[in-house]
């Protein structure tokens, strides 16, 4: 009687038959390119595969690192005092700050 196993490609279910294509799958897995192929995909690569990042987003990069490490800061009471004197009237903007504000941020 003959050990070979004709079934396999009648039953494509079967455990041989599984067994033959994992086999081949990591046959195919485990093929390495030839030496030319390889320089080839090389030279492409190192010729194409190059990016630069602008020295904009490298410096913004780093100020939302910054940012991100700072510790969160809490103004709901200085928020919720705000509010209050302005509903009650009696909040009194400084005018030179608020000028001096105006005037560094414009020019």
């Amino acid at each position: 009687m003959s050990t070979i196993d004709t079934r396999a490609n009648f039953f494509p279910r079967s455990k041989s038959a599984q067994a033959e294509k994992a086999k081949a799958k990591s046959a195919a897995a485990m093929q390495r390119n030839p030496f030319e192929k390889t320089a080839e995909i090389n030279s492409k690569t190192s010729r194409d595969a190059k990016v630069s990042i602008p020295e904009k987003i490298r410096d913004f990069s780093r100020i939302k690192k910054a940012v991100d490490m700072a510790p969160e800061i809490d103004n709901s009471d200085k928020i919720a005092s705000l509010k209050a004197q302005i509903q009650a009237g009696s909040y009194q903007p400084d005018y030179d700050a608020l000028a001096d504000k105006i005037l560094t941020t414009e020019y």
